[in-house]
């Protein structure tokens, strides 16, 4: 291997880490968070922000910050569509009946937040002053319950990534069920967030850009299943496919996910892996080391007029909170109670109990609340007191699911440690004829015992027992 390709190697080795590529996403925030809003640096990112740029021969013009947003993410989300048709395919979704309460908790994990967070403004906009069905934010605005409210989306979704940076961090001796469980459950809450941002972050234009969007998706389908792929013209047809939906009205990122899904999920061509698989494999590294990164820079380089303890006051950042450290886990956890419980389903090794780390580790928001707060929310001050919201939920959320999986990972070791030293009793007691005799007819290793006969000759006792 040269030199190029052990460095591609190490990239990649990288990004397949969740421990390490969820550290640079989270540095790349706070990067953003203070570039923003130090007072030499903040004229000078923001102006990089706003420096607009556009795609030759069209109408679309956007600054790199929305740049970031509605196009880096379309790498990240063409992952996110290529792990969900293997996952649908030959993974945890194949079996319905399998992934039926993951599945389950998933939609109660997004049906319990935006209540919690709809709960709290509310309470704040009818008891707070200056007037009842106000809410009043740190910078002095007043804002209507109904425009506040618009933020109910934001902590519907679960960052996978970091899910899982902080299981890697936090949990060294963990289940897999647990692992297959908060795998099965974010991939269908990135489903359920793709299709809330479809439904109601969409606001559609003329019909005949969905006839191009379809042809794209016809010819990205027969492109992929061709012996050799003609990759340059699959690109072409990438990027006509993410254009078509900007221009329909629809958030282009989602563009990524389409194609995603019509990669073939099997193997073919007599092929070793799945074409989504390995592609997916490939992107990884753009995705989580390139497209994520510079995504959570700019989402989090938001100005504030005074950086100070009132953010956290705020009745937005509160109530985001609230509905991402209290309301995911408690719809998680709920549905799942009632799925084993009443609905009689079952959870192949796995108490309710032993789900409440990972349920918390739900709470960690981060990358499509990110992206649905900059889309719910018109005014510029709300979109970035919810993204700063975000922030600071996905950190309590993830430092309270790591000081629970701590514990549960050390419980774990010592179970797991109880049950070897048992086992090694049972094999002595065994071995030594002491109670029941062992009748195995598995191959013995002979032992050795240096000995003296009674002429002084130097013999080997060979103990057949061990």
């Amino acid at each position: 291997m040269n030199s190029t390709g052990r460095v591609w190697a190490r990239i990649r080795r990288i990004a397949a880490s969740d421990r390490i590529s969820g550290l640079i996403m989270l540095a790349f925030a706070f990067a953003g968070l203070v570039l923003a809003n130090l007072p030499w640096t903040s004229h000078m990112f923001e102006a990089v922000a706003e420096t607009q740029l556009g795609i030759p021969g069209t109408n679309i013009i956007l600054p790199i910050g929305h740049w970031a947003q509605d196009g880096l993410l379309t790498i990240f989300f063409l992952t996110v569509g290529l792990d969900l048709k293997q996952e649908l395919t030959t993974g945890s979704l194949a079996n319905p009946k399998a992934a039926a309460v993951p599945m389950l908790c998933a939609v109660g994990g997004m049906l319990m937040p935006p209540v919690l967070f709809i709960t709290v403004i509310s309470l704040f906009s009818r008891f707070a002053p200056p007037a009842p069905g106000i809410v009043t934010i740190p910078t002095g605005a007043d804002v209507p319950f109904a425009e506040a409210a618009q933020g109910w989306a934001i902590p519907t979704a679960t960052d996978i990534a970091f899910s899982l940076a902080v299981l890697a961090l936090f949990a060294k001796a963990m289940s897999g069920s647990i692992r297959a469980f908060l795998m099965t459950l974010a991939t269908v809450d990135d489903l359920l967030a793709i299709i809330l941002i479809a439904v109601f972050f969409s606001s559609l234009n003329a019909w005949y850009w969905f006839i191009g969007i379809a042809i794209c998706a016809a010819i990205w389908a027969f492109l992929v299943r061709l012996r050799r792929v003609p990759w340059l013209l699959v690109a072409v047809i990438g990027v006509l496919a993410w254009v078509m939906m900007f221009e329909a009205g629809v958030h282009p990122t989602l563009a990524g996910v389409l194609v995603g899904l019509l990669t073939p999920s099997r193997e073919m061509h007599g092929e070793k892996s799945p074409r989504a698989q390995r592609y997916a494999s490939k992107l990884q590294p753009f995705s989580s080391l390139l497209a994520l990164p510079i995504f959570a820079l700019f989402a989090t380089g938001v100005h504030f007029e005074s950086v100070s303890p009132l953010l956290l006051a705020s009745p937005l950042v509160i109530a985001l909170i609230v509905a991402l450290v209290v309301g995911k886990p408690l719809g998680i956890i709920t549905t799942a109670w009632l799925a084993t419980h009443v609905g009689g389903l079952k959870m192949a090794g796995l108490r309710v109990r032993d789900m409440i780390p990972a349920a918390v580790a739900c709470g960690i928001g981060f990358t499509v609340s990110f992206l649905i707060a900059s889309l719910a929310y018109k005014n510029a001050e709300l979109s970035a007191e919810a993204r700063f919201g975000v922030l600071v939920a996905s950190l309590i959320a993830a430092a309270i699911s790591g000081v629970l999986l701590s514990r549960q990972s050390k419980r774990f070791e010592k179970t797991a440690a109880a049950a070897a030293a048992d086992a090694e009793d049972d094999e002595s007691i065994d071995g030594d004829g002491i109670g029941q005799p062992s009748h195995t007819t598995e191959p013995t290793t002979p032992t050795e015992h240096p000995g003296t006969l009674a002429d002084g000759t130097a013999s080997v006792e060979i103990d057949f027992r061990h």
